[in-house]
């Protein structure tokens, strides 16, 4: 159990390659069960390393970060060892993000963590992005959902390569789910990552998983008080987007009044509203990539261009 949020641990999350490859631990061969064979990874109990081409930080260590008493559990009457727990928790998780975040950079990849609630449009958005972007940036994506592969098969239709980590009952990716789908994905030198985490607009700020920045979609549908009701998820963000700018005429959504709201909170935020279906305003998220850290490194075949749009 997560004592930051309350979520199920990452004991039953599954890092695939929708191949039928599983990228959790050790492998060995395990029969599914239509009969065939497939290679199947599974975490183990005890500290292993894994050979990967790209050295890797990897932190194996099995922790208990709580006192057991008498009872197998002690707890303070004021709180204090749930408290412990999660400043435990959220203390190794930062440590995976900080290794990530240095493998990244060491090979100047850009990877942008996408966080909303279920229905915001973050993989919609991320199909048009990558067919924009074709042939000029070489582009991997890491999908998190709760269960199936269903917007991870999306991605796959653009030809691009795709990681699918499901989460079990977490509400959230974390630094040690990235680095195991880092390591299933092996991004090129210089390329860029879109990490599409699991529909959320409450945990998924408080977890650094080490990315280059953070990304929040939310729609028109939705309404504009979102920053208000989600400050945490506005504070942590690099870049909003507004996304389905076409139902506009159609809903009651004041766009000047969510932006205050999220500038209020965060006064460098960029926010762009767009609609990821019609291509509207598409222009000026494609160039907010363009000009994002490490750019310079991640063209494919043409040269970055400079600038981008603050709304």
């Amino acid at each position: 159990m997560c004592a930051t949020c309350g979520c199920g641990d990452d004991a039953g999350t599954r890092v695939s390659d929708l191949d039928g490859t599983v990228h959790d631990g050790t492998v060995h061969d395990g029969t599914v069960h239509d009969g065939t064979v497939q290679n199947t990874v599974h975490a183990a109990a005890a500290p292993h390393e894994h050979p990967h081409p790209h050295p890797h930080p990897h932190d194996h260590g099995h922790e208990h970060p709580h006192d057991h008493g008498p009872d197998g559990h002690s707890h303070a009457p004021d709180g204090r060892t749930l408290i412990s727990l999660e400043e435990n928790l959220l203390a190794k998780n930062d440590l995976l993000a900080a290794r990530n975040r240095g493998w990244l950079e060491g090979r100047g990849i850009r990877a942008f963590n996408v966080m909303s609630s279920p229905g915001a449009g973050k993989t919609t958005l991320l199909v048009r992005t990558i067919r924009e972007l074709a042939g000029e940036l070489d582009i991997g994506v890491i999908e998190g959902d709760q269960e199936t592969s269903l917007d991870a098969d999306r991605i796959r239709s653009t030809g691009r390569p795709v990681i699918q980590i499901n989460t079990g009952a977490g509400c959230h990716l974390d630094a040690g789910m990235l680095q195991r789908a880092l390591d299933a994905l092996d991004p090129g030198p210089g390329s860029t990552v879109f990490i599409e985490n699991v529909g959320n607009l409450v945990c998924p700020a408080l977890f650094d998983l080490g990315e280059s920045a953070r990304v929040v979609v939310i729609s028109v549908t939705e309404g504009d008080d979102k920053p208000q009701k989600y400050p945490h998820m506005f504070l942590a963000a690099d870049l909003v987007i507004i996304n389905k700018a076409d139902l506009l005429p159609y809903v009651e959504f004041d766009v000047e009044r969510c932006v205050g709201q999220a500038r209020r909170l965060n006064p460098g935020v960029d926010v762009l509203t767009l609609s990821a279906t019609t291509g509207e305003g598409m222009d000026g998220w494609l160039e907010w990539i363009r000009k994002n850290p490490h750019a310079a490194t991640a063209a494919v075949g043409s040269a970055p261009r400079s600038g981008g749009l603050r709304v």
